[in-house]
């Protein structure tokens, strides 16, 4: 039960960088309200990786004992909801939530992530964060020297099938339709062993997640182990971009190095503004801006 309506901060979003943030401000005792919905966006993934101390662990037991140590701080509060307006009142912010309930606060700090914009192609969600991956840091140890594809065109394929390289020589870059790839770079793949194939996907085919082959349009097909996508994304949450919170060329949310938005009172971290997309990044980027946001009221009160 929530036990006040008025806070310094409110946090939105209370996964790695929320809970991270709610932390440093906790510490430096801050009245902090976290408002979450429980839809972390690696939920499918089995296991987190590169996070030192957590390397391996299952990421809802990371955020499950994180949520335990930030309760310790009896300054912040938890509320299990969905925050569906903010707008900007005299003392600050006033932020309503599905059920109906209002919550005030001076500053508002959105650790809301961003939300993938996956294909329409039978089986890719289902694999997705568990044999369908992003992020080569994050899961490309454990399955290393497999069979693996890399879905991508262009420069941007291009470069991401180079970095793939360095885990596995048994690769594939799939173009999933007509080449953007130039001339000189379909040479170097070719020279470093890396077939391309530029029919369109048809299927991922697979057991609880686990790929075994992906079949194309054309009735052939390929087994893998592993395949290395990044679908487009947009914002989890529509609420920065209504008060007016700028985005980059990415789509991310634009912060300077205070981790602050260009509207006064409102900061952003973790995968919403960061484009390392790891637990890791997120808790450093949530720990920093509980700090920014805590000079700030400070700097605010002596003046």
């Amino acid at each position: 039960m929530i036990q006040q309506q008025d806070f310094e901060i409110i946090i939105v979003g209370g996964s790695y960088s929320g809970l991270s943030a709610a932390m440093s401000l906790g510490r430096s005792l801050r009245q902090v309200l976290v408002i979450d919905s429980g839809l972390p966006c690696n939920r499918q993934t089995p296991h987190s990786h590169n996070f030192i101390t957590h390397d391996g662990e299952v990421p809802a037991v990371i955020s499950a004992k994180a949520k335990v140590q930030v309760d310790f701080y009896n300054t912040v509060q938890f509320y299990h909801g969905l925050a569906i307006s903010c707008i900007k009142i005299k003392s600050g912010f006033e932020v309503r939530t599905e059920s109906g309930l209002s919550f005030t606060a001076k500053k508002i700090l959105f650790a809301t992530g961003v939300k993938d914009l996956l294909p329409n192609i039978p089986g890719f969600a289902e694999c997705w964060g568990i044999s369908v991956l992003h992020c080569p840091y994050c899961h490309g140890y454990e399955v290393k020297a497999e069979k693996t594809a890399v879905i991508g065109n262009g420069e941007i394929g291009f470069e991401y099938v180079k970095m793939i390289s360095n885990w596995t020589k048994d690769l594939k870059l799939l173009t999933n339709g007509k080449s953007d790839l130039t001339s000189a770079q379909l040479l170097i793949l070719k020279n470093h062993g890396i077939e391309v194939i530029y029919e369109e996907i048809d299927s991922f085919i697979h057991e609880s997640g686990n790929i075994q082959r992906i079949t194309f349009r054309d009735q052939s097909k390929i087994d893998v182990k592993a395949v290395y996508a990044r679908p487009p994304f947009e914002q989890h949450c529509p609420l920065p971009e209504v008060l007016g919170c700028e985005l980059t060329e990415m789509g991310l949310l634009k912060v300077d190095m205070f981790q602050k938005t260009n509207i006064e009172g409102i900061y952003a971290c973790g995968d919403s503004c960061i484009q390392a997309r790891s637990v890791a990044m997120a808790v450093s980027s949530g720990s920093f801006a509980g700090a920014s946001i805590n000079k700030t009221l400070i700097d605010e009160n002596f003046a």
